[in-house]
């Protein structure tokens, strides 16, 4: 099996910084495009950042400019640097990484445990 490790949340104040990591582990043959999604008490999980395994990204506009989403496709790893925080920013944040467990079979989504992100003003 797969699994999706995240690390590096925490408590910070506004316009503060945090860096996040999602480290994937199991048998796995390749990763396809990763993602940063977080979810707000009383809202729905939304798409934060993406990077394909080329490196090509893309970003919720709420965060452009202030968040950078990169990899590390030799340790299967995520990050996910936070600049310049809001309260807003405030949500569990969830990893995600589209994984393929052989060449024959087709990937598979897999979804980390979440790492809560916690912004005081």
């Amino acid at each position: 099996q797969v699994q999706l490790v995240e690390s590096g949340g925490g408590l910070v104040q506004a316009g503060g910084s945090l860096r996040l990591s999602c480290a994937a582990s199991g048998r796995i043959f390749s990763i396809n495009a990763m993602a940063w999604y977080r979810q707000a008490p009383g809202k729905q999980r939304e798409l934060v950042a993406a990077i394909t395994s080329g490196g090509s990204t893309n970003y919720a506009d709420s965060v452009k400019g202030r968040f950078t989403i990169s990899r590390d496709n030799a340790k299967n790893t995520v990050y996910l640097q936070m600049n310049s925080l809001k309260p807003e920013d405030t949500a569990v944040y969830y990893c995600n990484a589209d994984v393929r467990l052989s060449i024959y079979i087709t990937p598979h989504n897999y979804w980390g445990q979440g790492t809560q992100v916690t912004v005081s003003s």
